[in-house]
């Protein structure tokens, strides 16, 4: 048998449904950083993107054991769609808890930092995302998603148009106006990345 490496994902999910747990380690560490990252734009919380990560792929797990997966060529966008499911439904969840407002009108947990301070060189490794992040977080949600699915999650526009549940133009649309947008920002402010 063939390396789990060099198998695909239907493969994968096959093996590991008769077993094979080497399998699901292997699904996993081809498709978490994709995942991950995307969720982390959606989000803007590292520790949360983590959590959310997690439960992505413990529901991944749970739908494959039980065979309920159907298999069709598409199980990057499948769990693509679990894991911005979960980021939807933790807003829904933040919009029914009330947040705790400073006196400048600043979410508390905002002000206070509990991270440890980052180094010099995490810094500056770092600045040019930074600033991506901070323009990404000014463009309109859905010109954003659409930004992140691609650039970042890989996603093709057809199975972007299918997560967000929008025709292709749509989708490309949204991303040639968020472009545009980005671009804008990046001219007004003088930044160059």
């Amino acid at each position: 048998m063939r390396g789990t490496s060099s198998l695909s994902d239907y493969e994968l999910i096959c093996s590991f449904q008769q077993g094979e747990s080497a399998a699901l380690e292997t699904l996993v560490l081809r498709h978490k950083n994709r995942i991950y990252t995307s969720i982390k734009f959606l989000v803007k919380d590292e520790y949360l993107a983590e959590d959310i990560l997690q439960e992505t792929f413990i529901r991944i797990i749970d739908t494959l054991r039980s065979r309920r997966y159907a298999e069709e060529g598409k199980f990057l966008p499948w769990a693509m769609r679990i894991a911005r499911n979960l980021c939807v439904d933790h807003f829904r969840k933040l919009k029914r808890t009330p947040t705790i407002k400073t006196g400048e009108n600043q979410d508390l947990f905002e002000v206070l930092n509990f991270s440890e301070e980052s180094s010099e060189d995490r810094m500056v490794r770092n600045q040019s995302h930074d600033r991506v992040r901070h323009l990404l977080d000014q463009l309109p949600a859905d010109q954003r998603e659409v930004i992140i699915l691609r650039h970042f999650a890989d996603m093709s526009f057809k199975q972007i148009a299918e997560l967000t549940n929008c025709s292709i133009n749509t989708a490309l649309g949204r991303m040639r106006y968020g472009l545009i947008n980005l671009r804008k920002m990046m001219t007004q402010r003088q930044i160059s990345l």
